[in-house]
């Protein structure tokens, strides 16, 4: 009868700690998860092109959109026809029309979802703060392939066509006091 006083307040306190330690895990092993397998259309970040670009042809549609900012924000072209494992560049241009310094960072998702572990970056505005003056303009430059891996998914073999949204979302954190 002792030997379970003891044993149960020892356990509930490893049970604790346990789940203390994974709440604390939990964002960044969901990040893991996400860029590893591109859930939720999360893409990749990638150092490196591939070494084999493939004749397949994929539509990437650019959707730009803005969040609580005095800003004018769009791809210099909506639609781009690239090669399977090409490196290519897309640049967008962001124009601040309104009257005060303000300041953005910009968020993605790709459609379909699944498409996500095969988009990959090399170099992207993405995530980083973003400062436009008043009335300033800005070219803003993406540079992207496609994984040649994609062709061996079943789900993403017969895309013909993905849509990458980016949205500028303005930040009260940047603002100066």
């Amino acid at each position: 009868m002792i030997k379970n006083k003891t044993l149960t307040p020892i356990l509930l306190a490893g049970i604790f700690i346990l789940m203390l330690g994974l709440s604390f895990a939990a964002v960044p092993l969901y990040d893991a998860f996400c860029r590893l397998t591109g859930f939720g259309g999360t893409t990749q970040v990638s150092k490196e092109p591939p070494k084999v670009v493939l004749n397949k042809i994929v539509s990437v549609r650019f959707d730009t959109n803005v969040n609580n900012l005095t800003w004018d924000f769009k791809a210099k072209s909506n639609v781009m026809d690239v090669k399977v494992g090409q490196v290519n560049k897309i640049e967008f241009e962001v124009e601040n029309y309104g009257k005060d310094t303000t300041y953005g960072v910009a968020s993605f998702n790709v459609s379909p979802s699944s498409f996500g572990k095969y988009y990959s970056k090399l170099g992207c505005f993405c995530f980083e703060k973003q400062e436009l003056k008043a009335g300033e303009k800005a070219t803003f430059v993406m540079t992207f392939y496609l994984d040649p891996e994609l062709v061996n998914d079943p789900t993403t073999k017969n895309l013909e066509d993905v849509t990458m949204s980016y949205t500028f979302f303005s930040t009260d954190y940047y603002k100066k006091s």
